[in-house]
């Protein structure tokens, strides 16, 4: 036992070893090319290298059924807000349908580049590690395509158990014709992902690659465009929800390209503190697969710790302020989308719908707050099938005050609109812990220049963040 024990350690190791030539071999991108001297790379260099300019790919979104999604003003759920506001606030709530995309998501956005760069480059197939969204994407979009797919997908626990949003994504996956080789949660995921991509040889359809994060920059471009058109002037607040930090990242790159300079982008995330992502007893007590603290806060802190060298999701280089809602309110906002502007929507873009919900209190009523995006719902995506499995894992429902939630332990609705909040996260606090890894390095004024850019602050500000 001990002996077999040993040679699956030596394996994973091996295959760990190889992890950045398998990478590299199957993106098709040599990440040295972007390195400085020190600790740094050129991130705008890496993101304007790969030909996608936002005319070309405009083109290739709308060749797939991607892109000019509704934008829809939410006047109902904007009254609803007002009634809770100080008179003169109670910004208007605008939304981006991103549910109108040919795989019912924004992750289309960001697959059809990757897809694209998969053909291009002469790859018979394509393979993504993800919990759903981007899987049912990357399917689409290769069965479009000709290409074969492999999605992989860390879906259960270790007594069998999955959450039925997870196999609601696995059901649209394999609609697609793709392949879903599904994993128990931990460290395997990653070792059977390379696994597969050496055997196989098809094109890593990362979320984390400039393909994976420049198809988002025309939603930007959108939202800014179409808001200029309709009302004569870019919003004042664009809420994104956030978890590996794509999302965010090509969202606002988007709208800085587009003229919207000003605009303040703020991401949300449903709080899930004190649960572990890769913890067997913690997995199946959370109801939220994404979008939440568990994967916002440490991909922010630490964006390379994705699966390719250097991410191109970087949040803390655009965002101008982190909020967090709890999983009721999130559940609350997600039925009164339904109820009051009769839009049936999945749970992800709901929590910056949340968030957005309690931040335009705080705005005035001539003011414009966009919710970046919605996705599609189905069987496992309801309310109730989410609800009544948290309930089996032993979480407690109940109505009243949101900010009582204990994540892991129960779920909190609130009783009416005026309970609902969102709560800030302090940015410098996750810049410091941004900059812990580099406190015993010997730093030179091009690291300090490179750290500055990242955090979005001035060298003194990274210097004083460092003591």
């Amino acid at each position: 036992m001990i002996c077999m024990v040993m040679k699956m350690s030596n394996k994973y190791q091996e295959l760990m070893n190889q992890k950045n030539e398998i990478m590299k071999t199957s993106i098709g991108l040599d990440y040295n090319k972007y390195e400085i001297e020190g600790i740094g790379f050129d991130f705008e260099y890496m993101m304007n290298d790969q030909g996608y300019d936002i005319e070309k790919i405009v083109k290739i979104q709308n060749e797939n059924m991607i892109g000019n999604t509704p934008l829809v003003e939410l006047k109902n759920i904007t009254n609803y807000a007002r009634k809770y506001a100080k008179k003169g606030y109670g910004a208007r709530i605008f939304l981006k349908d991103e549910a109108a995309n040919i795989s019912g998501s924004f992750k289309a956005r960001r697959a059809v580049l990757a897809v694209n760069q998969a053909k291009e480059l002469g790859f018979k197939g394509i393979i993504a590690a993800t919990s759903g969204n981007y899987g049912a994407a990357v399917a689409a979009l290769a069965a479009k395509a000709g290409l074969k797919c492999i999605i992989v997908q860390e879906c259960f626990d270790s007594r069998n158990v999955s959450q039925p949003e997870i196999l609601e994504k696995a059901r649209k996956c394999e609609a697609y014709g793709a392949e879903v080789v599904q994993l128990s949660v931990g460290p395997e995921l990653f070792y059977q992902f390379l696994k597969l991509i050496g055997e196989t040889g098809y094109f890593n359809a990362s979320l984390y690659s400039p393909y994976g994060v420049k198809g988002i920059e025309t939603l930007g471009h959108e939202i800014a465009e179409e808001l200029m058109e309709k009302i004569g002037k870019y919003p004042e607040v664009v809420v994104v929800t956030n978890a590996g930090g794509g999302n965010l990242t090509g969202t606002a790159r988007g709208l800085k390209d587009a003229g919207a300079t000003e605009t303040l982008v703020i991401g949300a995330s449903v709080n899930l503190y004190g649960l572990h992502m890769a913890s067997d007893i913690d997995f199946n007590r959370k109801s939220f697969t994404t979008g939440h603290t568990g994967f916002g806060i440490p991909f922010a802190v630490f964006p390379d710790r994705s699966d390719v060298p250097r991410s191109a999701a970087r949040p803390l280089r655009y965002m101008d302020k982190y909020v967090m809602v709890n999983q009721g309110s999130v559940f609350f906002m997600t039925e009164a989308l339904a109820i009051l502007e009769g839009m049936e929507r999945g749970p992800a873009g709901n929590t910056s719908l949340a968030a957005a919900f309690s931040l335009a209190q705080t705005m005035k009523d001539n003011e414009i707050i966009v919710v970046q995006e919605t996705e599609y719902t189905g069987a496992g995506k309801h309310i109730l099938p989410q609800l009544s499995f948290a309930r089996k894992n032993g979480v407690e429902l109940k109505f009243g005050d949101p900010r009582k939630e204990i994540p892991g332990q129960n779920i909190i609705i609130p009783q009416d609109g005026s309970y609902l909040c969102h709560q800030n996260i302090d940015l410098n606090d996750l810049k410091k812990t941004y900059l812990k890894r580099y406190k015993d390095m010997v730093l030179s004024s091009l690291d300090f220049k490179y750290l500055s850019e990242e955090l979005r602050i001035d060298i003194e500000e990274v210097k004083e963040l460092m003591k």
